[in-house]
């Protein structure tokens, strides 16, 4: 009883939490603009400035809708996949995802001045990027479902996705040698990652694509659980392996690749999420690790991108660095107080 009242209290926190970071998210920036400013815009009226109500519209809303988008589905991903091979540090892009689509932006960036001037800049367009990535993750994600459907133990898929990592790597490392100081330069930027620069059209499709992922992990919450003690005990409670391993791979794959195309590889977010949601409930029940995670991820991703702006100067760091400088020494810190309370 005492623990569910602690879940339900930790569960209050978290979302109005959440709440408030996405209020302070789009807030805080080179220019900050009052809450109750804020407030008033997003509720159907109208900031006291024009110019403040066009930067929260058009500029810091959809931003933010993108890090809880992203936040989410990086999280719930790295928590599947954690689950899945049974390791700590498997993370959203094990699969090979990551470098697929790096590949797809690679051979865009790196190799436009292989191409005609009229496709080269077609692909160049932020469109084309996103298009580029998507192919690169797609097809890594058809040859790692071949690979499972063939392949009847899990750590050899894990170790296909290694593979196929080190391969896209090798490619994008002999086509970055060949190429300019300003195409590095691009291909750095999109590798570094970014929530902002994204469309409504857009948003609308990432918010579909994350919320088929996160459906298709809902329903894999029972399997997971079964998962916890090996494929064995899954299978002899009736579970079939084979399907849910499908369900948990495309299910990642659709939030990983979704996520990397339109905001690059972020990295950290999938990995370390799960362990503070596992550190800080208690549990390794995947019902109450769902959500956790999921509200986690998104609040984590809203207070890195507050940091990435610098509120109060013009310029904004790599989403990537700071989602590393800051998680990093959380989890260690949470991991050494956990042995701590241990010993």
């Amino acid at each position: 009883m005492a623990n569910k009242q602690r879940n339900i209290l930790l569960f209050s926190l978290l979302g109005l939490g959440l709440l408030v970071l996405f209020f302070v998210n789009i807030s805080f920036g080179s220019i900050t603009i009052p809450f109750k400013e804020v407030y008033n815009s997003l509720t159907g009226g109208q900031a006291s400035k024009s110019t403040w109500e066009y930067i929260i519209i058009n500029y810091r809303l959809p931003k933010a809708i993108t890090a809880v988008l992203v936040g989410m589905g990086l999280s719930i991903s790295g928590l599947l996949m954690q689950t899945l091979f049974r390791n700590p540090l498997a993370g959203p892009y094990v699969l090979g995802l990551s470098s697929g689509a790096s590949l797809g932006v690679a051979f865009v960036i790196l190799g436009a001045a292989f191409m005609p001037a009229f496709i080269s800049s077609i692909l160049l367009s932020p469109y084309g990027i996103v298009l580029a990535s998507t192919m690169g993750s797609s097809i890594v994600l058809l040859a790692v479902l071949l690979v499972s459907h063939r392949l009847r133990d899990t750590m050899a898929i894990l170790i296909v996705g290694l593979m196929f990592g080190s391969f896209t790597s090798a490619v994008v490392g002999t086509l970055t040698y060949f190429s300019t100081a300003e195409q590095l330069q691009k291909f750095t930027f999109w590798s570094m990652g970014t929530l902002g620069n994204l469309s409504w059209t857009s948003i609308s499709v990432l918010t579909s694509c994350v919320l088929i992922g996160l459906l298709l992990s809902l329903f894999s919450i029972k399997p997971l659980n079964a998962l916890l003690l090996g494929e064995n005990y899954a299978r002899s409670l009736g579970i079939n392996f084979k399907k849910t391993r499908l369900i948990i791979i495309l299910a990642t794959s659709i939030l990983a690749g979704s996520i990397t195309a339109y905001a690059g590889p972020i990295a950290f977010i999938g990995l370390a999420v799960p362990h503070i949601a596992k550190l800080l409930f208690q549990t390794s029940n995947h019902s109450i690790l769902f959500w956790s995670t999921l509200l986690l991820g998104a609040a984590i991703m809203l207070v890195c991108d507050v940091v990435s702006q610098m509120p109060g100067l013009d310029i904004t760091l790599p989403i990537n660095a700071i989602t590393s400088l800051l998680g990093a020494p959380i989890v260690i810190w949470l991991l050494v107080r956990k042995r701590k309370m241990m010993g």
